[in-house]
């Protein structure tokens, strides 16, 4: 679905300007975009497996939600927003704790020009996945693993979105300085 987004500076501000996210993708303009990473304090991560029809990087597992701020949005009303649409669970602004950002840029096969800055939240859940509704549209499977399988997983790019590495060894440390195990 195309939505009208913001046009932001590399601190992911807004700069006044708008363009449709289909533009955005066609041209490589950076836009901001939400990534919301829930953890236990077990130590596990949730994840979301991408739908099929996802444009790119379909079937591949990702962050436990993420998605576009749309115009005028704000970052943390974005992540309230996409948590519901996309794995149906509803929390409040305060349960999300604000990282900052990461800028990524991806150039993909089919043209698409993927250049974001994503506003980084954490949040933990304590709820199973039979309590979440995935989003067929965007979400074809919900899974919680462990921080040493997410460790190995997120650098194979044929099972996980291929982020930048450094990306997802700092999303590592952080849940892990949050997390506590039962003995």
């Amino acid at each position: 679905m195309d939505e009208l987004i913001d046009i932001v500076t590399h601190k992911g501000e807004p700069t006044g300007k708008t363009c449709l996210k289909s533009a955005a993708h066609r041209h490589g303009i950076l836009h901001a975009s939400v990534h919301v990473w829930f953890y236990t304090k077990k130590g596990q991560i949730l994840i979301q497996k991408r739908s099929p029809q996802k444009d790119i990087f379909p079937n591949l597992w990702d962050v436990s939600v993420a998605g576009h701020v749309g115009a005028s949005e704000l970052p943390s009303i974005c992540a309230v927003r996409e948590i519901k649409e996309e794995i149906g669970h509803q929390i409040v602004k305060n349960q999300l704790e604000y990282l900052g950002i990461w800028e990524e840029k991806h150039t993909h096969a089919n043209g698409f020009i993927d250049y974001e800055i994503h506003h980084i939240y954490l949040s933990e859940i304590n709820i199973t996945l039979e309590k979440l509704t995935p989003q067929k549209e965007e979400v074809s499977d919900l899974a919680f693993v462990s921080l040493s399988d997410f460790k190995t997983q997120c650098q194979n790019p044929h099972v996980f979105v291929p982020h930048d590495i450094g990306y997802y060894t700092y999303i590592q440390q952080q849940i892990t300085e949050r997390i506590t195990y039962e003995k």
